[in-house]
């Protein structure tokens, strides 16, 4: 296997010329399909384009877009031109977009569409080293600084002849030790570092991937995360490695939607998609009338004692097995029907990363037939460093390590990984790469975790995270917040507050169907604002906080709590993969927080 990620791209093109590579929707929202060699096709006339357009060896270009098979053809392009790509989250706003732009030194800009077009030119002034931006899908602006897509692809079909001897040379310069990528993380306790990422570590991560056999080429994946994260980064060079057919839409609104079309046998999901899954399958069950609700209700409630047996590494009953074992019959087989609708039927696995899994949701989903692999890995070490595998799958662990990567657990508790993955540096941050990674290349990951006998690694929570109260406890709010967030489909979000207070106390949104929902039941009045007021919803919280407060030692119970009149929302209280910005929610609520207190903040 060649030592690139474009270099294995075109080995895959040829391995498999006429063999579809990716699906995908097009103008008129049907699902079209592209081969390997019509992908390569296209990225060579893009590249041709570019080159025209005065795009330089190791230079950088963004992409400011979401998932699509043009992202996908823009970044081939940028890297057979000899250049660096460096991705933007099309949900940033205009002065964060500016950042990356400007911290990575882009020389063009691929916006998707008008709206990113529009931040771009909000904050051209600052943006000096930006020779041309392209337009994918629409009209260019300026035409001095903006360029549309289909004239750049114009532009390398008339100049490709005379081009492709230069792109063929610049494909052979690139080396394994040149980048790849950066990728700026989602800056939750300030502002984005970027990962610098070799061609080297990502070529890693695909050959790993092959030796374990967790992806082969019969198997269709469907995609919809972010390309500016580095998981959706990762799927797709072993997508170029492995040459698997891939279905690409952005769109999760729709995700149902293409699980049934696309019949998938792999998907890669951050824990979220399960969240939202399993609320709304669990909240139909509850619902239901009569015995067949009650028979759901008592159901979930011996998958949780089940789930808690487990976690805890105690044995389970004989009698709690019992009740399991007719619990599946009864009730998780109608289950596993009900989610083989959803996912399409063909669905081998899922791979969950990005943040933890609940564990009570992954046990739910095992005993209804699903299997979800959960995985373990940072920007910093090419996100893959660790994963389950289909054939041995140890839930409430993200797996073994891939091949070739060592993982050790510090003094505190920190997990320290070193391996080919590990990202080279911060890109222009000397000071916090050295914070974090030795001279002997070891990387402190910022989270805690134990290694079993088996060698799987298990997450107990982020080191940054963890709370220390008045009475100096440690606490994992990350566990806490799982399990409320899974023990009632009505709760959306969880942030768990307490550092230097004499108790713990959380902020809770509602998840907006459910609160409806809820309000017609009980005949609340009002839209989904005043609903999350009402003392039904204030009720059905208390009682989901107080049934976690059972299982926790009396210094991790919450004692007060608020519900927001909104949910999280991605670019204020969440991050792109919707994780939660403390930081932020703590800054933004601070009135609500300090109001559970009556005593002043520890110093």
């Amino acid at each position: 296997m060649a030592d690139t990620i474009v270099g294995i791209f075109e080995e895959t093109v040829a391995k498999h010329p006429d063999r579809a590579a990716a699906r995908y929707r097009d103008g008129s929202d049907n699902w079209t399909k592209m081969t390997w060699t019509e992908l390569s096709d296209r990225r060579l006339e893009l590249a041709s384009g570019l080159l025209a357009l005065g795009l330089k060896p190791k230079e950088r270009a963004n992409i400011l877009a979401n998932t699509s098979i043009e992202w996908m053809i823009a970044d081939l392009a940028i890297q057979s031109a000899g250049g660096e790509t460096v991705p933007i989250y099309q949900s940033n706003l205009a002065h964060e977009v500016e950042y990356i732009v400007n911290d990575c030194g882009a020389a063009f800009v691929f916006a998707e569409n008008a709206e990113q077009l529009a931040k771009l030119v909000e904050q051209r002034p600052k943006l000096a080293n930006v020779r041309k931006v392209i337009v994918m899908d629409g009209a260019a602006g300026d035409p001095e600084w903006t360029i549309a897509w289909d004239d750049v692809v114009a532009l390398g079909k008339e100049k490709l002849e005379e081009n492709r001897a230069a792109i063929r040379e610049r494909i052979a310069q690139v080396t394994a030790e040149d980048i790849l990528t950066i990728i700026y993380t989602s800056g939750t306790t300030g502002k984005p570092k970027g990962v610098v990422l070799t061609h080297a570590n990502m070529a890693y991560e695909v050959r790993a991937s092959l030796d374990i056999g967790l992806l082969s080429e019969e198997k269709l994946e469907l995609l919809f995360l972010p390309m500016a994260h580095v998981f959706a980064k990762l799927l797709q060079c072993i997508w170029l490695g492995v040459g698997q057919e891939i279905a690409i839409d952005a769109d999760i609104t729709r995700i149902t939607q293409n699980l049934g079309e696309v019949k998938p046998a792999v998907v890669a999901s951050v824990p979220r998609i399960f969240e939202k899954v399993y609320a709304k399958v669990v909240g139909g069950g509850l619902e239901a009338p009569g015995l067949k609700g009650r028979l759901f209700k008592w159901a979930v409630e011996v998958n949780d004692k089940y789930a808690q047996k487990m976690i805890a590494g105690e044995p389970v009953p004989f009698g709690l097995d019992v009740q399991l074992t007719l619990a599946k019959k009864l009730v998780f087989s109608k289950i596993q029907e009900r989610l083989d609708e959803i996912f399409g039927g063909n669905l081998e696995f899922f791979i969950s990363g990005g943040a933890p899994l609940p564990k009570k949701m992954a046990y739910f989903f095992a005993n209804a037939g699903v299997t979800i692999l959960e995985g373990y890995g940072l920007t910093e070490t090419s996100a893959a460093t660790c994963v389950n595998r289909p054939d041995k799958n140890k839930i409430g662990t993200v797996g073994p390590p891939l091949p070739g990567t060592e993982i050790k657990i510090a003094d505190d508790g920190e997990i320290l990984i070193r391996g080919p993955g590990v990202m080279r540096e911060y890109y222009k941050r000397e000071d916090a790469t050295q914070e974090v990674l030795s001279p002997d290349g070891w990387f402190s990951t910022g989270d805690i975790g134990v290694v079993d006998a088996d060698g799987y690694l298990k997450i107990t929570d982020r080191k940054k995270d963890i709370i220390v109260t008045a009475g100096g406890k440690n606490v994992a709010p990350q566990n806490i917040e799982s399990q409320l967030k899974s023990s009632n489909p009505l709760i959306s979000q969880v942030m768990v507050y307490g550092d230097q207070r004499k108790y713990l106390s959380a902020l809770v949104t509602l998840e907006p169907e459910a609160t409806m929902k809820l309000a017609k039941e009980n005949g609340v009045q009002g839209e989904y604002a005043a609903v999350t007021q009402s003392d039904a919803a204030r009720a059905a919280v208390q009682e989901s906080v107080d049934k976690v407060n059972a299982s926790l030692a009396r210094y991790e119970t919450i004692k007060k709590f608020a519900i927001l009149e909104r949910d999280f929302e991605v670019g204020k209280e969440l991050t792109p993969t919707l994780k939660v910005k403390r930081k932020a929610c703590i800054e933004q609520y601070r009135s609500v927080l300090d109001g559970f207190y009556d005593e002043a903040l520890v110093q």
